[in-house]
């Protein structure tokens, strides 16, 4: 075997091993994009929302098909850290909400839910939340909506604004003014659409 034909084989041997490479890079992508397209229309399936945009979105931030049905407490959660944390009594009426709306015990979206009780969402969450629960309101679908409506969210929030008012510990019903300023903005988006 001379020099020429060990190169030439070298070079088949690179030349084939790069396109090995290749094929798992793309392999790898097809199949990231059909996870994707999967988790999309899973997301689509509960919330009724059509636009991939929106899907991508939710992604993102993210949602799953199995944690989307917390979509609409984000801005009762957006109330609750509003002072800092949440208090053992948002808390219990945040818990008390979810089950209400379908949340069960030990699932993924109830570990979820105590995650961001216990961790501040990333400010992402609480921004794009409004516009993509108007949306999921707009579609009409029953699964995630329930029959809520943005005027029930703006009275859950107002729930929790109260749940916790006073001076260390000593409810007094009030609302902060925090609180308030940020309960107007929340129900001006939510009633916007």
């Amino acid at each position: 075997m001379t020099d020429h034909d060990s190169l030439t084989e070298r070079g088949r041997a690179l030349e084939d091993e790069y396109f090995r490479k290749r094929d798992r890079e793309l392999i790898e992508k097809m199949r990231q994009a059909a996870a994707a397209a999967e988790a999309r229309a899973g997301l689509g399936e509960k919330t009724g929302i059509h636009d991939p945009a929106l899907l991508d979105e939710l992604r993102s931030l993210g949602f799953t098909p199995h944690t989307v049905i917390l979509l609409p407490l984000v801005p009762v959660l957006e109330i609750a850290w509003a002072e800092s944390g949440v208090t053992s009594a948002e808390r219990d009426l945040i818990v008390k909400l979810a089950r209400q709306r379908g949340v069960e015990k030990d699932s993924a979206a109830d570990a979820q839910l105590n995650e961001w009780m216990t961790t501040r969402p990333g400010p992402a969450v609480f921004a794009h939340a409004s516009r993509l629960i108007s949306a999921m309101l707009d579609s009409g679908s029953a699964e995630v909506a329930g029959g809520l409506s943005a005027d029930d969210l703006v009275a859950y929030c107002e729930k929790i604004a109260s749940a916790s008012g006073g001076i260390f510990g000593m409810r007094l019903g009030s609302i902060s003014p925090d609180e308030k300023t940020l309960l107007a903005r929340i129900a001006t988006e939510l009633k916007a659409r």
